[in-house]
């Protein structure tokens, strides 16, 4: 695929003339001439008519032989999130299967979350949904990143970073997972270019080097493969293996080598005609040059789970350099460049068969989202469970019958167990790894051979299976044993602590547990009952905290509004002459001064109960200070102090910055439980920033809202209580 296609609309009608039939060129033509209507007064960052990147995309997705309704949902992806124009438009207009595309890729614009990661996560999970009913959704989302990344430099720098590392962390796994390296690399390595811009050059720099002296040991290699090739009648298209930058970077910074020490600099790629010629032509590299211990790798006879199939060999070649040489099949070039959408044949109404296993067969994985995202009720959490699935590094284990079985690094006979059979998971009591007994939480390596030890009287998981299992399917499946085995416990002990944590934020449980209300908090967090949320709470898959903070937020809004209306009909009837002051009223008066300006200082943050002092500023009016605070304490500060007091130290309608900071030994859950201790006093924080040293001292710092020192003593006196916290200091800046 050519990085720097700039397609037109007659070069996509060209290249889908070429698979496609004239009623299916008319179809895509139409939902080209509707996107560009859509977007005529719409410009890019660039500059550029707005339809250019549908265009992009568009032609991309020709370029990967995508069937019809992939490239006209590829013209219309933004014209339901950027134009007035709605799905149901899309379907009238076209199909349901093109406004169900459309959807997919279409961002939750028109909903408000607390961040931009909410967002952001929110996004994710409806795409991933999306993808896993149909496939075509990620395929279309690919093709848009692509080219916003081949555009990128249009973009502020931050966002540069941002859009780089998204594209790092979750597209280019997914186009890994998928099997498409032709996208894949293209977009690692264009993100690499701006996270990492120094490494980036420097490696262009060193490859350019030594690039003539690379392409002809190359071309001496491909002429004496040829050669031998010839003379056994082998044909074979052999080529040098293009070099990706990032994979290079990659090696370097995991691996810590040096840029010639690198082994797939050097490398060729053979196409041959079938399998056999496959193993023939491996054969004679063996037979020429000497294979290198462990760099010899089967990917004909073991498929790669993304559908990828080649032969990996890597020699001494004739300088006495490393070479590496990929050895495949036309066919498995396709599937390697193009992965699963090589496979795509929608057009026919069947898929597409590959051996013996289906092409629906392969998708299984992605299928699964489906059942992870109905047991993970936060979306973070989903993506963050996701990222370990599907874009983790692989190890690949045996059953004791030989067939391997693919796994995210780091997993246990447990995910290993649940992946055979939910029963088999359910009746683990112990594993046999390589003819040897090892515990449960035994991390697998490459090559391991598992017997499952299973016992008809076992008592099902642990909860500590949650712990130790690092696949989501596991842990999913852990938690559904316990959700059915006790259900009614569950939703007991969920709905006291719902009930508990609502009464705490001074509402009561009645207030907020209506049809309505409850039913809005079931379709946000993806629970289709009451009794299922309680349950969740129950079983901890969600915390009580979060549910009765969403089920509250509304009364709490209404209580904020009628405070602040209060407050206004107060300020007015205190009269004009005091307007300005009550406006930004500080809660302080000045010693046989009116209508003087009054700010609380900064530095030291006073709240009624704190001795203070006034201090007079030039041109701002009093700063009040702490008594104690060190930026008065000069003697030139203390001839120009004013007497200052509190006008009401028990007053709780007025709230108060303070920075707190909390010195703890670092463990998991301490921020966490920090943050509940907050919450449990009805205190609101504006900020949270935490870190730990290599001693795991952790500091975590935040700003909470209060009325008053004796309101600040029982929240410090909280914190205080937390296992492991050292001390709880209020902050002078």
């Amino acid at each position: 695929m050519p990085k720097d296609s700039n397609y037109t609309i007659e070069d996509i009608n060209q290249k889908a003339s070429k698979y496609l039939n004239q009623k299916d060129i008319a179809f895509i033509n139409r939902a080209y001439e509707y996107a560009k209507e859509a977007h005529k007064e719409q410009f890019r960052k660039s500059g550029e008519p707005y339809i250019i990147h549908p265009i992009q995309v568009a032609g991309i997705l020709v370029d990967l032989k995508m069937d019809t309704e992939t490239i006209a949902g590829g013209f219309l992806h933004d014209v339901v999130e950027d134009t007035d124009i709605s799905l149901d438009d899309i379907e009238k207009e076209f199909n349901h299967e093109v406004a169900m595309l459309v959807d997919g890729v279409t961002k939750l614009g028109k909903i408000k979350y607390k961040s931009k990661q909410d967002l952001q996560a929110e996004n994710h999970r409806k795409m991933f949904v999306a993808m896993a009913k149909d496939i075509r959704v990620i395929l279309i989302k690919l093709a848009d990143r692509l080219h916003n990344m081949r555009t990128l430099k249009h973009l502020p720098p931050e966002k540069q970073r941002l859009k780089s590392k998204e594209t790092i962390e979750i597209f280019a796994p997914l186009a890994h997972r998928l099997g498409i390296s032709t996208i894949k690399w293209e977009l690692e390595d264009t993100a690499l270019r701006y996270l990492n811009p120094q490494q980036y050059y420097r490696i262009v720099h060193l490859m350019k080097q030594k690039r003539e002296e690379r392409e002809s040991y190359i071309k001496e290699v491909m002429e004496g493969l040829t050669k031998e090739l010839h003379e056994v009648n082998i044909e074979a298209e052999i080529s040098g293996r293009p070099k990706h930058l990032y994979s290079i970077y990659q090696k370097m910074v995991k691996q810590n080598k040096q840029f010639n020490e690198i082994y797939d600099l050097l490398a060729v790629r053979i196409i041959v005609n079938s399998i056999k010629d496959c193993y023939a032509a491996l054969g004679i590299i063996h037979t020429n040059w000497k294979p290198m211990p462990g760099r010899f790798k089967d990917y004909i006879a073991m498929p790669k789970q993304n559908l990828y199939q080649s032969l990996h060999t890597t020699v001494i070649g004739p300088k006495g350099d490393p070479l590496e040489v990929q050895i495949r099949t036309k066919e498995m070039h396709e599937i390697a460049e193009y992965g699963i959408a090589a496979h795509w044949a929608y057009k026919e109404g069947k898929q597409v068969k590959n051996g013996t296993k289906s092409f629906e067969e392969k998708l299984t994985l992605f299928r699964e989202i489906l059942d992870w995202q109905s047991d993970t009720h936060d979306a973070e959490e989903f993506i963050e469970s996701l990222k370990v699935d599907l874009f983790s590094d692989m190890v690949y284990v045996f059953t004791p019958k030989g067939d391997v079985i693919e796994l995210p690094s780091g997993s246990v006979p447990l995910d290993f167990a649940y992946k055979i059979h939910t029963e088999i998971g359910n009746r683990t009591v112990g594993a046999k790894i390589n003819g040897k007994m090892e515990p449960l939480d035994y991390k697998l390596k490459n090559g391991d051979i598992i017997e499952v030890m299973t016992s008809k009287h076992s008592y099902g998981p642990s909860h500590d299976w949650l712990k130790i299992t690092q696949t989501s399917q596991a842990k999913s499946k852990i938690r559904a044993f316990f959700k059915k085995q006790r259900k009614e416990e569950n939703v007991l002990k969920g709905k006291e602590a719902v009930d508990k944590e609502i009464r705490a934020l001074g509402i009561r449980p009645k207030e907020v547990l209506t049809p309505d209300n409850l039913q809005r908090v079931l379709d946000r967090f993806n629970f289709i009952s009451e009794e299922d949320m309680y349950a969740a709470v129950g079983y901890q898959g969600i915390t009580a905290a979060l549910v009765a903070t969403r089920l509250t937020e509304k009364i709490r809004e209404a209580q904020q509004k009628e405070k602040d209306l209060e407050k206004k009909i107060n300020d007015s009837k205190a009269g004009t002459n005091d307007w300005k002051l009550n406006k930004k009223d500080s809660g302080v008066r000045v010693e046989g001064v009116d209508n003087l300006l009054v700010r609380l200082a900064k530095c030291c943050s006073p709240v009624p109960g704190d001795e203070i002092t006034g201090y007079i500023t030039k041109g701002r009016g009093v700063s009040v200070h702490r008594a104690d605070c060190p930026n008065v304490q000069t003697e030139e500060a203390k001839q120009r102090f004013l007497k200052v007091e509190w006008t009401n130290e028990k007053t709780v309608d007025k709230t108060y910055h303070v920075d707190l900071e909390v010195f703890a030994y670092d463990r998991r859950g301490l921020l966490n439980e920090v943050l509940q201790a907050v919450n449990e006093m009805r205190t609101n924080m504006t900020h949270v920033n935490g870190k730990a040293d290599r001693n795991r001292i952790a500091t975590i710092q935040i700003t909470i809202l209060i009325h008053n020192t004796k309101h600040l003593r029982k929240i410090v006196e909280r914190i205080k209580q937390i296992k492991d916290v050292y001390s709880v200091t209020r902050v002078l800046h």
